[in-house]
């Protein structure tokens, strides 16, 4: 029953974070720049209050990335690893949904951004780089901006004794990388997010730009945690080396 509550947990929580985070792309538009910092601070700001939320019960990963730095971590079991991540995708497609029914007339007319803040190649990209260049582009900078993240989350998930300011860390290096992101791909660094969205502005507006790109903001993501947690775990190797033996029968 614990282990079903956490599932919960994060079906809820990225439900709320893709329904309210993109719904705020969404309803501000990310073509001036209140829009686009607004954006990147809802992003921020949700997971800050899902981490103080959620947090204590399934470690508010809402995002299969992170789930993936856990696993190679030792820190979930690929038992709940699969299931974390199956409800994260489902909590998002019905975010999307719910995203859909709060702002209709909004999604319905969809501005360059996307119609449900779905992720694309975004234009400052294709101009760039051009159709096809455009696309490499936007999974390395995935790779790099989901590196950036998921590395600011296991330094401040190492410790118990940031438990009390882990939420804020985490939820700033969002917003950072939003910021930065926004103007590119859109930023997913999550692929339930990329996943939620792009599905439902395929059913909701025919809209194919986000479905036809998707493999990008589910690899992407994937690859740039991978390489966090394993940097990551380069560096606590001496760390664990050098613990004593009643420290190591504590965990």
């Amino acid at each position: 029953m614990t282990d079903f509550k956490k599932y919960v947990a994060e079906f809820i929580g990225t439900c709320i974070l893709v329904s309210v985070a993109c719904g705020v792309a969404v309803v501000l538009g990310c073509d001036t720049p209140a829009g686009y910092v607004g954006t990147a601070l809802a992003f921020g700001f949700v997971i800050i209050a899902m981490a103080y939320s959620v947090g204590n019960i399934s470690g508010c990963h809402l995002n299969p990335a992170v789930s993936l730095a856990m696993l190679i971590r030792k820190k979930i079991d690929i038992k709940n690893f699969v299931c974390y991540v199956t409800a994260q995708i489902l909590g998002a497609i019905v975010g999307a949904a719910i995203l859909g029914l709060l702002c209709g007339s909004f999604v319905n007319s969809s501005d360059t951004f996307g119609a449900f803040g779905q992720n694309f190649a975004q234009p400052l990209l294709v101009e760039a780089y051009g159709e096809g260049g455009s696309l490499g582009v936007a999974f390395d900078v995935e790779i790099v901006l989901t590196f950036i993240f998921v590395f600011a989350v296991l330094g401040a998930t190492a410790k118990s004794e940031n438990k009390t300011v882990s939420g804020i860390i985490i939820g700033l290096s969002l917003t950072v990388v939003h910021l930065i992101g926004i103007g590119l791909t859109g930023t997913s660094v999550n692929p339930a997010r990329s996943i939620g969205p792009a599905l439902m502005s395929l059913v909701r507006v025919d809209n194919t730009a986000a479905i036809s790109q998707i493999w990008i903001f589910i690899a992407g993501p994937l690859v740039g945690a991978t390489f966090a947690a394993l940097l990551y775990g380069f560096f606590e190797g001496d760390k664990k080396e050098k613990k004593p033996l009643k420290e190591l029968e504590k965990h």
